[in-house]
């Protein structure tokens, strides 16, 4: 497979003009040209654009200078805040964007046009089916502090996309999860990002008796149907694992149908209620396996 992924690696270098330092005949390396499509007609934080990229600060810096030095780029300090920099389009650069968005439209034209309607066809479905598995595999999945920004935006949108699914609105105060629930030795929350944006989250609490309940499973619709959710959750289950939990539990509520699908086809089975949790109309249980070690 790592054979498989190198090759495939090496081809799309090749066709995409990634070793060509004049990427589409526009005087410039990829990069640079890459930078100006995420900076864009509205601009962008170059704390963004180093988090999106995935490049450090002093590659991302030369790169805005090139970009700068052709009268492209302008970084300044930002409107809201003075403390971060912000990367704008000149005139200049918004026509540059114009001219690239044309060659590369032409660019991609060229691959479609060698190929039969048949070819066409699965070669953008292969190239819609790769570009979700390459995002996936760049979301990262991590314990964090409930009081750290991202978990705070997660529960926070978390809480709002509830209150207008549920059929008589939500209010977390009815039913509060505390901070030191979500934290050892209590319990834990997980936190996904990807590309240092926080994308999903869910928290467990360990009770006695070896059960762990599972708490505030959600994920942002932009990454939804990406499995992300069965990730989290089996997260959450392997840490419950070394926790020394047998026995994963969790409710939900009818309105949220994905969920429920989830949770059945990840082995959980529907149970009789064993909590008086307001917002639920169906509750689970999943027994976890032994872990085993090494004589």
């Amino acid at each position: 497979m790592v054979a498989q992924v190198r090759r495939f690696n090496r081809v799309v270098t090749r066709s995409a003009g990634v070793l060509n330092e004049n990427f589409l005949a526009s005087g410039r390396s990829l990069g640079q040209d890459r930078l100006l499509w995420e900076i864009g007609t509205d601009g962008s934080d170059v704390r963004d654009l180093r988090e999106r990229l995935g490049l450090d600060s002093g590659y991302l810096s030369r790169l805005l200078r090139a970009l700068q030095r052709e009268g492209l780029v302008a970084v300044a300090p930002s409107d809201a805040d003075g403390r971060v920099r912000t990367a704008q389009l000149t005139a200049a650069g918004r026509r540059e964007l114009d001219t690239l968005n044309e060659r590369s439209d032409d660019a991609a034209a060229g691959v479609l046009r060698t190929l039969t309607d048949s070819q066409q066809d699965r070669l953008v479905t292969a190239m819609a089916q790769v570009e979700r598995l390459l995002t996936v595999s760049a979301v990262r999945v991590e314990a964090c502090d409930p009081r750290h920004p991202d978990a705070r935006y997660c529960l926070a949108t978390y809480y709002a996309e509830l209150a207008q699914r549920f059929t008589g609105g939500y209010d977390p105060a009815v039913s509060p999860v505390a901070d030191d629930e979500m934290t050892a030795p209590a319990g834990m929350l997980l936190v996904a990002s990807l590309h240092g944006r926080p994308v999903g989250c869910g928290a467990v609490i360990w009770y006695p008796g070896g059960v762990a309940l599972v708490k505030r499973m959600w994920v942002a619709p932009a990454v939804r149907d990406l499995g992300l959710g069965r990730r989290i959750l089996s997260e959450l289950e392997a840490r419950a694992r070394a926790h020394g939990d047998r026995l994963m539990r969790l409710e939900t509520k009818t309105e949220l149908a994905e969920a429920l699908r989830m949770y059945r086809s990840c082995g959980y089975r529907e149970v009789e209620p064993f909590n008086d949790e307001v917002y639920a109309d169906h509750w689970f249980e999943k027994s976890l396996p032994s872990e085993t070690r090494g004589e």
